[in-house]
């Protein structure tokens, strides 16, 4: 009987990780086929000046250099927004925060502003960043609500980060005389440094591909100019392919329509791989 239920949980095992391997295969190889068709439809596309000039002709010549710029602009406002406030956040609610009613509301909060869907949050920019506040159609009004969108990403990846430092490293800095709030910052932010890195960087990607938010609060469809200040509209890549996809059936927009894909796909697994990166170097140099 044992025998039988050695084999059992064995064959069990084996059928279970089975199925974990091809879930990872799919997931994989569905990314791969995404990377594949739009190398084949726009990897022809792909020039110096198609990534260092400005679109002509209605869109049917030229380059996407504002659209990459804006991007840029609008994806760094809205770190520089959500990382600090993300981060104290998640310090807070891991190095400070008593169980009780408001802790049960800040995580509550956190965690339906995460299910919200981003249209919900451009809506919101306009009435209240756009409108309310005055701002306009802006870098500023785009910024603040992408930053809106990454900071419940941001802030559970801090936290878990937080989470698994282990209990020794506080009662060593403890132990030494360190008060709660030098632990926290000389011991316990540094060790989850890694942790906290990899979860900006992917909201940073995912901040980057947001359309329906910045169609609302920053973007336009094209601009002679680059911005000169926070209150200037934009080009955006992903508004960029929405007008590229939706104003007409023009056959000279196809090619700069899958080269524009390419460009913002190529940037947001660019940004996941330097999240990779810096992780593992962090790592290394703590083992040393």
């Amino acid at each position: 009987m044992k025998a039988n239920n050695l084999k059992k949980r064995k064959y069990y095992t084996v059928a279970v990780f089975a199925l974990f391997r091809l879930a990872a295969l799919l997931t994989a190889a569905a990314l791969a086929g995404i990377v594949l068709f739009l190398i084949i439809k726009g990897a022809g596309s792909i020039s110096w000046d198609f990534l260092s000039q400005s679109p002509a002709d209605s869109m049917t010549k030229g380059g996407i250099f504002p659209a990459i710029i804006g991007t840029f602009y609008l994806t760094a406002g809205a770190m520089l927004v959500a990382l600090p406030l993300g981060l104290a956040t998640a310090v807070y609610l891991s190095e400070y925060a008593r169980p009780g009613r408001i802790n049960s509301i800040i995580r509550l909060s956190v965690a339906n502003l995460a299910g919200v869907p981003s249209v919900i949050f451009g809506l919101f920019g306009l009435a209240f960043f756009v409108t309310k506040l005055g701002l306009g159609i802006s870098i500023l009004s785009g910024s603040l609500t992408l930053a809106l969108i990454i900071m419940p990403t941001i802030i559970s990846a801090s936290e878990e980060a937080l989470k698994q430092i282990p209990l020794s490293y506080r009662e060593a800095s403890y132990a030494l005389g360190a008060s709660h709030w030098q632990t926290v910052f000389n011991v316990v932010l540094p060790a989850a440094l890694p942790g906290i890195i990899t979860g900006s960087v992917l909201s940073l990607a995912r901040a980057a591909g947001e359309t329906a938010p910045i169609m609302y609060t920053a973007a336009v469809f094209y601009t002679l100019h680059l911005p000169s200040s926070l209150f200037d509209p934009v080009m955006a890549l992903p508004y960029h392919i929405y007008k590229l996809a939706t104003v007409g059936t023009h056959e000279a927009l196809v090619p700069i329509r899958y080269g524009s894909c390419l460009v913002l796909i190529g940037l947001v697994l660019g940004m996941s791989l330097a999240a990779i990166i810096i992780r593992t170097k962090i790592r290394r140099n703590k083992q040393w």
